[in-house]
């Protein structure tokens, strides 16, 4: 098949004075080689461990739905999964995702100087509920990517997958692929699915159907510190490709278009709401964070939000709601001159009535739900807001554009998500995040952060080195000096 020379994309990229770092391109892993690193990595048992989950588009480890007649579907309530998930038709496509020397030669091609890549099968890797199963099949992809990209770090870099259940198998893989195997990147996700304890130790056969999810910074029963020092300590941003898919509102039978919607944004969102109000951006002011796939839209309302909810319900401003404040006989008058029929029969009781108006079950120290974060004043949340969180971007989501519109610029990057459905065509990718500039929605300065600034300053601003050897190095190291110069 003859690879076509000059695309739309490589012309766009031929007329910009900047690299384009593409900072969520996918690979589809070729299982037969990873069944082989599982077998290494756990041994023959574990690999018939794997393959009794079974595998078509997918790990069906959240839902038997394919498994389960439409009558028992219903009865359990098991939502729809994701379904045809990687390209067929376009085969050069297909082959590209999974064929890491395709992919390089294709770099140009596809307008793309430099690509970080995530894993297709890893992102259901990191919540396996079976520990040991968890902790080989995500060593054994980590062990697999570090072997079959060595040879191609110019122009890509795979991410190590890092399941996060415990801090302690965290640490574990973490130290393991930065030290041993030389990942420079990493992913976990954000959210992970818990049984609730009551429901589990009283009725553990119903535990499935009552889970809660954990967002690893707040109202944990674990404590992730560690694990975010350790990053800072090994220069390694936390890159999040989180999934709340069958939980909330994502539960329809028959769609999985009305499960799949917005899940992104709501695994980052509630991430990052956890690491904001937790207070882990205060403690690691250094450390920073990155939510994929899910746009930048729910960001900037998530901002918004912060800032009028502080405004509203900091600790000086809850004045006027504390019931200590409330004047009884005042009210109570009030009500006896204007109650009319309200009061009618009830006269004798009022004076209770409006004295139960003014208890207060609260603790005084939990009255102020800013202290982890540090908040005094509403710049505190734009220097960490905006200072320590980036937000992976597809390219045909017109919304980028609200990354540098409607307050403080936030650190929206250019995702490609090439090998998955929502990409037709790799060739077309940068030109539709291009379109943002060609219809006035964004500046061609915009367009450089969200495809070349943004993306160095998310990894380069831990790691100075993070570039060096690759084909944006010089560019890359460019931009960090600017930065710092400018700081």
């Amino acid at each position: 098949m003859a690879i076509q020379p000059r695309t739309g994309s490589a012309r766009i990229r031929a007329g910009l004075n900047h690299p384009v770092i593409d900072t969520d391109g996918h690979v589809i892993e070729f299982l037969p080689l990873f069944k082989d690193y599982l077998c290494e990595v756990g041994g023959r048992a574990m690999l018939e461990d794997f393959d009794r989950l079974g595998m078509g588009d997918s790990l069906e480890q959240d839902t038997p739905w394919h498994r389960l007649t439409p009558e028992a579907r219903r009865d359990q309530r098991c939502w729809r999964p994701v379904w045809w998930i990687k390209p067929t038709r376009n085969t050069l496509d297909r082959a590209t995702a999974m064929l890491p020397a395709l992919l390089r030669e294709r770099m140009d091609e596809l307008g793309l100087d430099f690509t970080i890549l995530y894993p297709t099968a890893g992102l259901i890797f990191t919540r396996l509920d079976d520990e040991a199963l968890r902790r080989a099949a995500c060593r054994a992809l980590n062990r697999m990517h570090a072997d079959i990209y060595r040879e191609h770090a110019a122009r890509m870099t795979p991410v190590a997958v890092i399941p996060t259940h415990d801090p302690g198998e965290a640490l574990e893989e973490l130290d393991y692929a930065v030290g041993e195997l030389d990942f420079k990147a990493m992913m976990i996700s954000g959210n992970v699915r818990r049984p609730v304890p009551l429901v589990a130790r009283e009725a553990p056969r119903m535990a499935r159907h009552a889970l809660w999810m954990d967002h690893l910074a707040l109202d944990s029963d674990h404590d992730y510190d560690p694990l975010w020092a350790r990053c800072a300590e090994l220069k390694v941003a936390v890159t999040s490709h989180g999934n709340v898919h069958g939980l909330g509102s994502r539960t329809s039978l028959s769609s999985y278009v009305f499960n799949h919607i917005g899940k992104f944004s709501a695994a980052g969102e509630a991430f990052c709401k956890a690491l904001f109000l937790g207070g882990v951006t205060r403690r690691f002011p250094g450390l920073n964070f990155a939510f994929l796939e899910g746009g930048v839209a729910w960001a900037r309302t998530l901002h918004s939000d912060l800032v009028s909810h502080w405004e509203k319900r900091n600790r000086e401003s809850l004045d006027h709601i504390d019931p200590a404040n409330l004047e009884q006989k005042v009210l109570l008058d009030l009500f006896n001159r204007y109650g009319s029929r309200l009061i009618e029969g009830r006269q004798e009781q009022l004076a209770e009535i409006i004295a139960g108006y003014a208890r207060d079950s609260e603790d005084p120290a939990t009255l102020d739900e800013w202290a982890a974060a540090g908040i005094r004043r509403v710049e505190d949340i734009h220097d960490q807001f905006v200072h320590n969180f980036y937000f992976g971007c597809e390219a045909d989501d017109p919304a980028n554009a609200w990354a540098f519109q409607g307050g403080p610029p936030l650190k929206a990057m250019f995702g490609s998500d090439l090998g998955h459905w929502d990409v037709p065509d790799m060739n077309q990718v940068l030109e539709e995040a291009f379109e943002l500039v060609e219809r006035g929605l964004i500046s061609e300065e915009d367009f450089r952060d969200f495809v070349f600034a943004n993306p160095v300053s998310l990894h380069g601003d831990m790691n100075p080195d993070f570039f060096r050897g690759t084909a944006v190095e010089d560019a890359a190291a460019a931009q960090l000096a600017a930065k710092g110069g400018s700081d």
